[in-house]
């Protein structure tokens, strides 16, 4: 299943990108769902099998522009 981590702001979203890729994370940046309401934000997708491993990684970050997280479910997304 597919989990989302949604930014505000596309330059936080490619940076925090890098990071997860760099501590091995097959991530990689999509268009935030209308569901998020939260605009043109960007997200990052990733396996939910590395959703522990992905908030350890961002919650170290503290990016402003940091939203929350989705999960993909029956067609539409849900926050987590």
């Amino acid at each position: 299943m597919t989990m989302l981590a949604v930014f505000r702001s596309r330059a936080q979203a490619l940076d925090a990108l890098s990071a997860l890729r760099s501590a091995g994370v097959p991530a990689r940046a999509v268009s935030t769902p209308r569901e998020a309401g939260v605009g043109c934000g960007v997200s990052l997708a990733f396996g939910d099998a590395l959703f522990a491993r992905v908030q350890r990684i961002l919650l170290r970050r503290r990016d402003t522009a940091f939203w929350g997280y989705l999960r993909a479910c029956g067609g539409t997304y849900l926050r987590v």
